[in-house]
């Protein structure tokens, strides 16, 4: 009977309608009586799936794909197109009428009032806010049942289960707010985040017959600390044996970054610190084979990952399958010119974060790629919910910084290009403190590109206290137009989103129309201009 509850409730998690994205569900003590039971329901609702399979086309975006509320869809998939990391790779001629990256993704990469359509204005809904809020639904459930159960099983095998579990879920609750609110939400300043608009938050079990409004983003980043907080002292002295688990490496690592975007910088510092005792370090690729991922979990550099590695279907190869046409044919996106430009002939990411499209020899992200044979992908790597050590290192490295402690900060970012860049030496990095701010930005755009990164890093910024963007910082994407006779795109002109402070309302994902209609005007978004084609970079 208990079993039968338990799937009962994995049913109404997963159907539940899309309208009511913050009611929770049924936590009666009965669906679920052991640490067990907890973790069952934590590995089929907690944790993201990830998607099997290889393109063999262009078209890798249907509008069913994306409106998929699948576990193994994708997620975000928008979020690598619409920084300066990216832009078009467009080869011979695609119909408009099939969902390739380009034509679904367009309006989201250059940033126009109304990003959620194809390049056909076929409306899609954006489900990953669905999704997200499911997912949370689903822990608050768990962190619930976890407190209710606590006592009741004394032996320390499941004791132990159990502390790891609620552990997890905090730690998985802060996770997703914090793509929530990066994605939804303004950045955090300092300054303002007691009265900036964040993403509705919700924490409790309990069914609310009310309808929600925008917590700010202090109530948000708080509430992510304090999940954090928990999960550090449930999974202490806890590694697990997969990285598809969370445990106190993942913690610690994702409070650098959350410190980091709060400006809490000794913090940052403070977590950072705790891997001199963990079990993960730096890959050397001045040893590193470039015929094996660099991205994968047995990577001593992967501290936690779930999810799809999106890549793949936004990023195509312009050769997938010579026999169903597609041979010297693209509508996707490659890497900027304006990313690859920052990469030395000496540095070895060059060759093991990217590889050359076959017809046109296009800069392509290649950190992970499966193992031959390998058809269900049990190497994969996400390439949005990852956490590597890398990352640690660079938070740390800016956090000293901005602290003030130049030297320490210094000898921080050398032990990563020591790594990444052939004979990379110390008198290379700025000893100036600004200079040397842009210098560990700069490099963390070029060690993170494509994992989720840039655009949230643009956005905080942007709102930086010590040293944000410039206004007259921005990005520029290019634009195409088809001439069929030639069949040949020619550049017609560039699309330009402006520094934060003058375009804000672009830098902020809209929340969906469904769930405004829902909220009866509760939730509000602001209002994006309308994009046009300039004729200048």
């Amino acid at each position: 009977m208990k079993r039968i509850s338990i799937y009962a409730l994995l049913l109404t998690l997963l159907f539940s309608s899309c309208g009511n994205f913050l009611d929770e569900y049924s936590t009666d003590q009965r669906y679920c009586e052991t640490a067990d039971d907890l973790e069952a329901l934590m590995i089929g609702e907690g944790f993201l799936g990830f998607k099997k399979g290889l393109p063999s086309s262009q078209e890798t975006m249907s509008k069913s794909e994306l409106e998929s509320e699948a576990n193994q869809s994708l997620y975000f998939p928008w979020i690598h197109v619409v920084d300066d990391d990216a832009e078009a790779f467009l080869v011979d001629y695609v119909s408009e009428d099939q969902g390739t990256p380009y034509y679904m993704l367009n309006k989201l990469a250059n940033w126009h009032a109304d990003p959620f359509s194809s390049i056909q204005n076929i409306q899609w809904k954006d489900k990953d806010w669905t999704k997200l809020y499911k997912h949370i639904g689903a822990l608050n459930s768990i962190i619930y049942q976890a407190q209710e159960i606590k006592g009741k099983d004394n032996r320390n095998d499941k004791v132990a289960l159990l502390k790891h579990v609620n552990g997890e879920a905090h730690f998985l609750r802060a996770f997703y707010y914090f793509y929530l609110a990066n994605t939804y939400g303004l950045p955090y300043s300092t300054s303002s985040a007691s009265t900036d608009f964040c993403v509705p938050l919700k924490v409790s079990e309990v069914i609310e017959d009310k309808h929600f409004t925008r917590a700010t983003c202090e109530e948000v980043y708080q509430q992510i600390w304090n999940d954090l907080e928990v999960a550090e002292s449930e999974l202490e002295g806890y590694t697990p044996d997969m990285k598809l688990r969370v445990g106190i490496g993942a913690v610690k690592a994702f409070k650098s970054r959350v410190a980091l975007y709060m400006e809490r910088y000794q913090d940052a510092v403070d977590a950072a610190n705790a891997f001199t005792n963990l079990n993960y370090k730096l890959v050397d690729l001045k040893k590193h084979d470039i015929n094996n991922s660099f991205n994968n979990r047995n990577s001593s550099e992967i501290i936690f990952t779930t999810g799809t590695y999106n890549t793949y279907y936004i990023f195509i190869n312009d050769s997938t399958m010579q026999w169903n046409g597609y041979d010297n044919r693209a509508s996707c996106f490659k890497a900027s010119s304006s990313l690859m430009d920052n990469y030395t002939a000496s540095d070895l990411r060059l060759t093991s974060y990217f590889k050359k499209s076959t017809k046109n020899k296009a800069p392509i992200p290649n950190k992970y790629f499966p193992v031959e044979g390998d058809g269900n992908f049990t190497d994969i790597v996400s390439d949005i919910f990852s956490i590597r050590y890398a990352e640690v290192v660079l938070n740390k490295a800016e956090a000293q910084a901005m602290l003030n402690k130049t030297e320490e900060a210094r000898s921080t970012l050398q032990q990563l290009r020591d790594t990444r860049v052939i004979d990379a030496k110390l008198s290379d990095i700025p000893t100036d403190n600004q200079q040397l701010i842009e210098f560990i930005r700069n490099e963390r755009r070029m060690e993170l590109c494509f994992e989720g990164h840039r655009w949230f890093d643009l956005r905080r910024y942007s709102v930086n206290s010590k040293y944000p963007l410039q206004e007259s910082f921005s990005i520029t994407h290019p634009a195409y137009t088809y001439d069929a006779v030639a069949n040949m795109y020619y550049l017609t002109g560039y699309y330009r989103l402006e520094s934060y402070k003058k375009d804000s309302a672009a830098w902020v994902i809209p929340i969906p129309n469904t769930t405004i209609t829902f909220n009866e005007g509760t939730l509000t978004n602001l209002e994006r201009q309308t994009r046009t084609i300039i004729n200048k970079q």
